[in-house]
């Protein structure tokens, strides 16, 4: 019972730092949300996304289909729920990779220095960053072709020198704190010290970095989609949605109004989250809030 009364003191902290931190909880429920309608899309949609129906062309909406129909007679908000899908797995597998990579080129070139930071951090990173991200990877899908994978690999090759730059920061900072120092000279090795001493104690900013990376994968997949060159049909994306409606903007400003409301929402959250995950990582901003 006193358990009861008196929670523990972490979910307290938790629970005061929910209370100044409104808008990333608010963040939190709209991408539970999310991840609910790609989770359970078979069963939350009404329609397969796919089907024609010319008989049902631009309808709008109504008790039949909540979001209306398209130019071909496809259910507008089941191709919404599973266009969720799309986005959220690029985000996941873009980040993913993205980080892996950043993570370990930042890491050589922060660890060693030398040599080795002046191959990562002048020539091969100045490489990538000499086009912008978004060209680069249309670049590289055009290339290789439109699918899910290119999309995905191409993505990722434009995003992680952000993140290689910021491991290596990060590094360069952290392996002369004297924790690192006293493990070195006890015959740490060099992946010793990299994984288990230095590592986690840089994941802070890298999550921060990784949730607003998200929003930005999301962002560049509905891009690609809206170009042309990323999932190709039937497979339903909101960018994808967003180029079938633009001729039919003014007549049924329904089927661009739905997908972007859902892609806005979408890179909104991500914002959000990595906005309140930097602030509860930050102990100033912990301590300013007496947490």
């Amino acid at each position: 019972m006193e358990e009861l009364r008196n929670p523990p003191s972490n979910l307290r902290s938790l629970l005061r730092q929910a209370a100044h931190q409104r808008l990333a909880v608010a963040g939190c429920l709209v991408l539970t949300l999310f991840l609910i309608c790609a989770i359970f899309a078979p069963w939350l949609a009404p329609h397969d996304p796919a089907q024609l129906n010319l008989t049902a062309r631009l309808l709008p909406p109504s008790a039949a289909h909540w979001f209306g129909t398209d130019e071909l007679g496809r259910d507008v908000l089941s191709r919404t729920l599973y266009g969720s899908r799309v986005s959220l797995l690029v985000a996941v597998a873009v980040v993913g990779i993205s980080l892996t990579l950043g993570s370990i080129f930042g890491m050589l070139a922060g660890f060693y220095g030398g040599f080795t930071d002046t191959i990562v951090n002048i020539y091969l990173t100045n490489a990538f960053l000499s086009l912008p991200g978004i060209l680069l990877a249309i670049a590289i899908v055009a290339f290789l072709g439109p699918s899910l994978a290119n999309l995905i690999l191409a993505l990722a090759l434009a995003g992680w020198v952000n993140y290689a730059r910021l491991v290596r920061a990060q590094v360069l900072t952290v392996k002369q704190r004297e924790y690192v120092q006293a493990a070195r000279s006890m015959g740490a090795s060099d992946l010793h010290l990299m994984v288990r001493h230095i590592l986690p104690n840089i994941l802070q900013p890298l999550l921060v970095q990784a949730a607003i990376g998200m929003a930005a994968a999301v962002l560049s997949e509905a891009t690609l989609s809206f170009l042309g060159l990323g999932v190709q049909p039937p497979t339903a994306t909101w960018g994808a949605m967003l180029n079938d409606a633009r001729s039919h903007m003014f007549e049924s400003p329904y089927l661009m109004f739905f997908p972007a409301i859902a892609l806005a929402l979408c890179v909104f959250s991500f914002n959000l989250i990595g906005d309140g995950l930097r602030d509860y990582l930050d102990p100033r901003t912990r301590l300013r809030q007496g947490l």
